[in-house]
């Protein structure tokens, strides 16, 4: 190899190591590559490299410099303002206890100011909260909403010991009490939103009755304190209706109306009375049972009105026969008579039998349905016990399921106990009652028909003890006994 070619991979091999030490000496520069063709040029690469690198050191330095020299002007600063605000809290400090101190002293002096002011406005604080919970309640609120306002913040104020009440806080209060007691003796008029059963809102004219009840076209409503709520009631009492309209319509005078003083708002009677249940509710109530005695009534009532009529058409015909001497067949006596004509010349103890028998072949249709009606008169009182123990039952279970804390949730069993006990009874006792009505038609026909079989026998025992033969023409006519 010759010399000429070692010195340019020399320099070639400087040239790399002169880039890499730029590079990583300042590697933000761009340093444009040469290739170094002598060493001497590689030499004045090297020191043009060392030149700029210093260059940039200096100026680095005086960076770094200015930056201290900069934090530490602000670390000055910094302790300069630190000194200050702690000469400013201690100054702060020493006049919030003296205000402390000061302001003790005002209180001590307010104390012994106030004297025997300071228990009653005590009296006041106790006034103003009972004022404010009867005034939230009230219908009152319905026509003057947030009236409470400036109460509220007269308890807050005197409560919080901030201010003592003034002058026209007092006389606020006074106001709101005195209104409240003229409002409880009148009768307004005035429109209101009314949240009606179907759940819409409208806005209706309504009357309110002094602090006891408000009514709109005849429907009486309800108040909610706790919302603010005025709706109408689920299900209006039976009967008021009519009273209400009348006060809505009226302009003067006196208006029977009812009235419901119960509850803070009013109305508590008349939510009890919508809640209890009506006469067609209960039958209900009854279940399958009361309407199997329900149904049993219904039988008995028109087979007991039926047997009357029957039986008393057959007795205005049997009273008819009575009066007349020819034997009809249109009613039981003249049927009797006819036998009796027909066996006139047996002797006393055949022709007694022979009436018997006709009397007994009356007796079933005089007698029809009337044991019916005694069967229904003992069935229904047992089908109210059936009732009252699937009730019970029902009760039983509902506690063992849901315990005996609410006690609704056993109304339903109880209920249908109660009610099919109610219902046999009132099946039951008319049933009864209309079975003796009924009988005693027929006992009275009964004893029509015996008493007359029994005076032809008499008269036909009479007849034959007699001296004197009776005609071929007696033995044909019976006589009727007066």
């Amino acid at each position: 190899m010759s010399r000429q070619q070692i010195n340019g991979r020399l320099c070639g091999l400087a040239t790399a190591l002169l880039l890499m030490l730029v590079v990583l000496v300042s590697p933000t520069k761009v340093v444009a590559e040469e290739q170094a063709k002598s060493l001497d040029e590689l030499l004045r690469l090297i020191k043009a490299a060392r030149l700029s690198e210093s260059k940039e050191h200096r100026q680095r330095e005086q960076e770094f410099k200015e930056d201290k020299n900069r934090q530490a002007k602000l670390l000055k600063q910094a302790e300069l303002r630190e000194v200050e605000e702690e000469s400013r809290s201690a100054e702060l400090e020493k006049t919030y206890a003296s205000n402390e101190r000061e302001l003790e002293i005002l209180q001590e002096q307010l104390q012994e100011r106030l004297g025997t002011l300071k228990e009653l406005f005590g009296h006041i604080t106790a006034a103003a909260g009972d004022t404010v919970n009867r005034l939230d309640r009230s219908l009152v609120s319905v026509q003057y909403p947030g009236r409470t306002e400036q109460l509220n913040k007269l308890i807050e104020k005197m409560s919080s010991n901030s201010r003592l009440p003034s002058l026209e806080d007092i006389e606020n209060l006074a106001y709101q009490m005195s209104r409240e007691m003229v409002e409880g003796g009148r009768i307004s008029r005035f429109k209101t939103g009314v949240l009606t059963t179907d759940g819409s809102q409208s806005e209706q004219e309504v009357v309110r009755i002094g602090l006891f009840n408000i009514v709109s076209d005849g429907h009486y409503l309800s108040y909610n304190p706790d919302n603010a709520v005025l709706a109408e009631l689920m299900r209006q009492p039976r009967g008021l209706a009519k009273g209400a309209i009348a006060l809505q319509s009226a302009s003067d005078g006196f208006t029977p109306v009812a009235v419901d003083p119960t509850g803070p708002a009013g109305g508590d009677l008349l939510r009890g009375l919508v809640d209890r249940p009506g006469l067609m509710e209960k039958w209900h109530q009854g279940g399958l049972v009361g309407y199997v005695i329900t149904g049993l009534g219904v039988i008995a009532l028109v087979l007991a009105l039926w047997r009357a009529v029957v039986l008393r058409s057959v007795s205005a015909r049997v009273h008819l026969q009575l009066k007349n001497p020819e034997a009809e067949k249109n009613n039981p006596l003249g049927r009797i008579l006819i036998v009796a004509d027909t066996y006139a010349g047996l002797d006393p103890e055949s022709m007694e039998l022979k009436l018997h028998e006709a009397i007994l072949k009356e007796r079933p249709a005089i007698e029809y349905a009337l044991n019916l009606l005694k069967i229904i008169a003992m069935i229904a009182p047992l089908m109210g016990l059936l009732g009252t123990v699937t009730g019970m039952i029902v009760v039983f279970q509902q506690i063992t399921i849901f315990g005996a804390g609410d006690p609704k949730l056993m109304a339903g069993g109880i209920s249908q106990a109660l009610v099919t006990t109610v219902l046999g009874l009132l099946v039951a006792i008319p049933t009864l009652l209309l079975h003796t009505w009924v009988n005693g038609y027929a006992r009275s026909i009964l004893h029509v028909l015996e008493e007359q079989s029994a005076g032809i026998v008499a008269l036909k025992a009479e007849v034959r003890r007699s001296p004197v033969e009776p005609n071929a023409g007696d033995q044909t006519t019976t006589k009727l006994v007066p």
